[in-house]
């Protein structure tokens, strides 16, 4: 239910993010799809967002109608890549999604650049980015709307589901308002068609005491993220994502590029270091979106990615002794062969 907790986590986590106003909704699923619907995309449109990211960027163009329009990432940031934003935009074009991966905020200038010449709304997927800046601001005050998810494993989670849409525009945040509870106006007045999508305020109570910490746990997270590159930068086998000129990245997810991402994945796990892969199967190849007609090789960046990006552990509590032996398993498999951890033998031996 909506109420006093749920205001003053949305007042306190617009002043943080920057903008005039927060909206606090059931998920960052729900924060894209009311963003959608209040900006009239629909049946007939497109959005353009990138192909290198988690399906629900995906999804919620498909639930207001809309046709979702991939786009290639960079190799080096992970996010979509400005340069070839212009030749997929088309008369039907209604929006462009931008993604901090990771934690990594988007070139938004250069996309800005698009979306001003096309007149098109910008919008933030900002589900990773809580807390990152982009020439000093907060991601989620960047574009026109920000859309940010709570679930439990981000930076700031909840200890259920939660999303949240800022923005500065008051016409916006109103009729999400509205769209979220019911489509009402006040109670019983119901003035659209609208959906249960609701911040709960259990929710909304342990995220306003989490973000008094927030800033802390991401400058610890930024230790982490340069003791891992100061202990593997040697290691000729692996790149790192790259940070953009005049940001902050809050690493929500570490991760590392290796040809041999499999095996290596299995070595760890095999020393009792949990990993996880961001994302295996690029939205373009999953059964679920195989009406958009794409294909093999159609996103080559970010199809590279799928089969070589291997998120490592990291969270705030991380000590530098846990980096320093997760980085000696790395550093292991790479240098010496011989101690590498084969499943397959291993289960011929049995």
């Amino acid at each position: 239910m909506l109420g006093l907790a749920v205001k003053k986590f949305e007042d306190d986590f617009a002043a943080y993010v920057g903008t005039a106003y927060a909206v606090g909704v059931g998920s960052g699923l729900d924060a894209l799809k009311l963003t959608l619907a209040t900006l009239d995309v629909g049946p007939g449109d497109e959005v353009i967002l990138p192909a290198n990211t988690f399906i629900a960027t995906a999804l919620a163009v498909t639930a207001v109608g809309a046709l979702p329009v991939l786009v290639d990432c960079e190799e080096t940031s992970y996010n979509i890549d400005p340069d070839l934003l212009e030749d997929a935009v088309t008369t039907r074009t209604k929006a462009i999604i931008a993604v901090h991966f990771g934690g990594q905020p988007a070139d938004i200038n250069a996309i800005r650049q698009v979306t001003e010449r096309h007149g098109l709304p910008l919008i933030e997927d900002a589900a990773q980015a809580h807390g990152a800046t982009y020439q000093g601001r907060r991601c989620g005050s960047l574009a026109d709307v920000g859309c940010f998810s709570f679930y439990p494993s981000k930076n700031l989670g909840a200890y259920g589901d939660g999303g949240m849409v800022t923005t500065d525009n008051s016409t916006l945040a109103e009729r999400i308002r509205e769209l979220r509870n019911y489509g009402q106006r006040q109670k019983y007045d119901h003035v659209i068609k609208g959906v249960n999508s609701r911040l709960d305020a259990l929710q909304a109570t342990v995220l306003d005491v989490k973000l008094r910490y927030l800033d802390q746990w991401n400058r610890a997270r930024a230790c982490h993220a340069a003791l891992y590159r100061e202990l593997l930068q040697r290691l000729g086998d692996l790149d790192f994502q790259q940070q953009l000129p005049d940001t902050v990245h809050i690493y929500h997810l570490f991760t590392i590029a290796a040809t041999q991402r499999e095996a290596l994945r299995r070595n760890l796990e095999h020393a009792r270091i949990q990993t996880a892969i961001h994302y295996p199967t690029p939205i373009h190849l999953q059964e679920a979106y195989k009406d958009l007609g794409y294909g093999p090789g159609d996103f080559p960046s970010a199809e590279r990615l799928s089969g070589r990006l291997l998120s490592l552990p990291m969270y705030p509590e991380l000590t530098a002794d846990q980096i320093r032996h997760v980085a000696r398993s790395v550093e292991q498999f790479f240098t010496d062969p011989t101690k590498r951890y084969n499943s397959a033998s291993a289960q011929q031996s049995q």
